[in-house]
């Protein structure tokens, strides 16, 4: 029996996909069960507790998952939690290929949606870990010492966006190929968009 109630406005999410959505039909109905509220954000369908996120519902090419927003903060006594990359600290996903994957899981993963539930109501935060000392490959530094408006737009931006500019241009092991970064990059900088924007 479903406590949550299907939003008109997520469906089209449903019915674009072509090769998971069997699997997403059937996590989102496991995760409406639970009484959470079906809304989309960020362009995926996003389960809600009086407005705060507690899991989404997501596909890439390899597999259909669902992802809790505040993952790290749950018990995870089956080992079923993926950190995504090792900058994610808070959200944690489980992933499927098959719908009986899903079926078979049923009862434990609504045990974790419920434990998510909690979590949210008792207001528990995840302890995020400070941002580390950004380290500016010499071509970016040498870049930023004489353009004082790059300098003062990198500057502008979010940590995250300085976080990103700085692997991607750190990445390549030949000087010429981060030079050339730096300067694709310049404009989106001065524009304050980050590398992804």
């Amino acid at each position: 029996m479903i406590n949550g109630s299907i939003n008109p406005k997520v469906d089209w999410y449903f019915s674009k996909s072509k090769k998971w959505q069997e699997e997403l039909e059937t996590l989102r109905t496991l995760i409406l069960e639970c009484g959470l509220t079906e809304e989309l954000k960020w362009g995926v369908p996003c389960y809600t507790l009086q407005s705060r996120n507690v899991v989404l519902i997501h596909e890439f090419k390899e597999y259909a998952a669902i992802l809790f927003v505040k993952g790290a903060l749950l018990q995870d006594a089956r080992g079923l939690l993926i950190q995504q990359t090792k900058d994610t600290q808070a959200a944690r996903q489980i992933r499927f290929t098959n719908v009986r994957e899903i079926t078979e899981l049923e009862p434990v993963l609504k045990a974790y949606i419920h434990e998510a539930i909690e979590a949210e109501q008792a207001g528990l935060k995840v302890a995020f870990k400070k941002p580390e000392e950004l380290v500016l490959v010499e071509e970016f530094q040498h870049e930023l010492s004489e353009n004082s408006a790059l300098r003062a737009a990198f500057e502008a931006l979010t940590p995250g966006r300085q976080r990103a500019y700085s692997l991607y241009f750190a990445a390549p092991k030949q000087a010429k190929t981060r030079e050339a970064r730096v300067a694709k990059c310049r404009l989106l900088i001065l524009s304050g968009k980050g590398l992804n924007d």
